[in-house]
């Protein structure tokens, strides 16, 4: 097996360099069928100096190679990896995941014991992703029930052979914003009949900053782009298991709208306990807490698109 493991990245400099580190410092005997890896950095047109940073440091990693391109998303950064790629096992993962020392190892073993135990290799393999807001030494996080996810395909952590993505015909580069592209692309894995197969040795911490008031607007936006993008997916696969991922129905309409009193506890209304619980050191609370009200602008944001969808179809 020759690994090309795939980064797409935006804005993320700084936790870009601990994770091109930790890849390279991947530890591989020579008897599991590994006969090397590349890491493949694609840089979907950050503002925050990743590029030049990148220039900087040509050559200091051994097994990077990168390349960019105006920002479209990560949906086309992934398969300009996937074109620039020189294996024939793609592992896709975030470039704000710090992975362990086995990491490859880890999947390589996935992808073999799997193809003996289906008699197939119709199958693709899913790592664990721990999440934690310690930069420092991000890989000192426990694993919490939190961080457990029932996704069937899902690009931070994920291992699979090339074949597959090109018979799928790879990511569809109409989901532009955040959200989606990678569910969406496991719809037609599923159709193709691959299966899942869980690697919880293939461990990636997945940082991102402690929880702060400065971080909700960034957050409401993120929701708005993915209950678009979510539109965009039901209009690929019109079915009920679909629109129960984007939350578009009528029992998520409520809920949210109840829950978030019709958007009456908001960022600004909910400010004050949040951020008494933040200065109580209990921002993974009051980062559960918000999802009160994100839930309920990504609904709205939903059936936003979804009303300008069917005008655009009417007139």
């Amino acid at each position: 097996m020759f690994f090309s493991v795939i980064i797409p990245t935006y804005n993320r400099r700084l936790i870009l360099e601990k994770c091109i580190e930790a890849l390279e410092r991947q530890r591989i005997p020579k008897d599991r069928g590994i006969v090397g890896y590349e890491i493949i950095v694609v840089d979907d047109g950050s503002r925050d100096g990743t590029v030049e940073w990148l220039r900087e440091n040509e050559g200091r990693w051994k097994h990077l190679r990168w390349f960019e391109q105006r920002h479209q998303g990560p949906a086309a950064a992934r398969n300009l990896g996937v074109e620039k790629a020189r294996g024939e096992i793609i592992v896709f993962i975030d470039s704000d995941l710090v992975v362990t020392e086995n990491f490859l190892v880890a999947h390589g073993e996935g992808l073999r014991k799997g193809e003996v135990k289906r008699g197939s290799d119709r199958l693709f393999t899913y790592g664990r992703v721990i999440n934690t807001n310690n930069f420092e030494h991000p890989t000192e996080e426990a694993y919490k029930i939190t961080d457990f996810s029932a996704a069937y395909f899902a690009t931070g952590n994920v291992a699979i052979a090339r074949k597959w993505l090109e018979k799928a015909g790879g990511f569809d580069p109409e989901f532009c914003e955040y959200g989606w592209e990678d569910l969406e692309l496991g719809v037609r894995l599923k159709k193709l009949n691959l299966k899942l197969v869980k690697c919880p040795e293939a461990v990636g911490y997945h940082w991102h900053p402690a929880f702060s008031l400065e971080d909700l607007p960034r957050a409401i936006e993120r929701e708005k782009q993915r209950g678009r993008m979510g539109v965009v997916f039901y209009q690929k696969h019109p079915n009920w298991e679909v629109r129960m991922m984007i939350q578009m129905t009528l029992l998520h309409r409520i809920l949210w709208g109840i829950l978030s009193v019709g958007g009456r506890l908001n960022e600004r209304t909910m400010a004050g306990i949040l951020q008494w619980l933040i200065e109580r050191e209990k921002g993974q609370w009051a980062q559960e807490l918000s999802r009160l009200f994100l839930n309920w602008y990504n609904v709205k944001a939903v059936y936003e698109a979804y009303g300008e969808m069917q005008g655009k179809r009417q007139g």
